[in-house]
C-alpha cells in the first residue's frame, strides 16, 4: 500500500496542519485517502483532536478508534502517558488498525507523535514504526530559532535508519518571525535545497494552508 508518514522535529511544530494539508491536496487529486494518528496523548473530554482534524480533512467515515487506536490523557511521550494510566502502548492494536485502513483506502497518511526518536513503546520509537510501515517520511520543522539543529538532527536520524525522506516542510506554527529568526531560517532553507518541499506561513486560527503550499510530486510518483 502507498502512503506517507508525517513526523516533526519537535512537538508543537504543526504536524497536524501539514498532514491535513497533504490529505486535502491528495483528495483534490482524486486519491482515496485514509488517515491515522497511531497514538495521541493529551486527550481531553473532546477526544483526540489531532485525529479528529485528520478525519475531517479526509472526509472519512472510518471509526475514530481505527484512526487513533491508542489514546492517553497525559500530554507526554506515549510510553510516559501510558504508564501514568497503568497501561502500555498496544502495538498490535496499532498494526491491526493500520492494516484495516490500508484495506479500505488506496493511500494512508499517518501522523506520528512528536519526533522520530519519541518512544512509541518500550524499545520501539516512531522511527521504528515508520520503518515497519515502509513509508516515505515528511519532516515538519519549526521556523523559529533552533530549527537548524533540530532539522539536521532529524534528517541524520532518518538517514541512519535508511528512512526514505520525501521532503521537509517548514511550519510557521509559532507565528511571524523577527529579523534574526528569519535570517536563521534562510540559512536552513538554503542548506536543504531540493529537500525543502513546502513552507506553511503563519495562519489565522482555523485557516488552512493554500493548496500549493506543499509540493507533493514525490508522493504522486510511481516509486511511492
Amino acid at each position: 500500500m502507498t502512503g506517507v508518514f508525517v513526523t516533526g522535529t519537535d512537538t508543537g511544530v504543526g504536524k497536524t496542519v501539514v498532514a491535513c494539508a497533504i490529505v486535502r491536496a491528495l483528495r483534490a487529486d482524486g486519491f482515496d485517502v485514509g488517515v491515522m494518528k497511531p497514538c495521541e496523548t493529551g486527550v481531553g473530554p473532546d477526544g483526540p483532536l489531532d485525529a479528529i482534524a485528520l478525519r475531517d480533512a479526509a472526509g472519512a467515515k472510518d471509526d475514530l478508534a481505527l484512526i487513533c487506536p491508542q489514546q492517553f490523557a497525559m500530554p507526554a511521550a506515549p510510553t510516559v502517558a501510558a504508564s501514568a494510566e497503568g497501561r502500555s502502548v498496544d502495538l498490535d492494536a496499532i498494526r491491526a488498525a493500520y492494516a484495516g485502513l490500508c484495506s479500505a483506502h488506496g493511500f494512508v497518511v499517518s501522523e506520528g507523535a512528536g519526533g522520530l526518536l519519541v518512544p512509541l513503546a518500550k524499545g520501539f520509537t516512531m522511527a521504528d514504526f515508520a520503518q515497519e510501515l515502509r513509508l516515505p517520511v515528511i519532516i515538519v520543522a519549526r521556523a523559529a530559532l533552533g530549527t537548524i539543529n533540530h532539522t539536521l538532527l532529524t534528517l541524520e536520524a532518518a538517514a541512519r535508519r535508511d528512512l526514505d525522506v520525501a521532503g521537509v516542510v517548514i511550519s510557521h506554527a509559532g507565528g511571524p518571525l523577527g529579523d534574526s529568526d528569519a535570517a536563521n531560517l534562510g540559512s536552513l532553507t538554503a542548506s536543504l535545497g531540493a529537500r525543502l518541499i513546502g513552507i506553511v506561513p503563519p495562519l489565522a486560527p482555523g485557516a488552512v494552508p493554500s493548496s500549493d503550499a506543499i509540493d507533493l510530486r514525490a508522493l504522486r510518483s510511481p516509486s511511492h
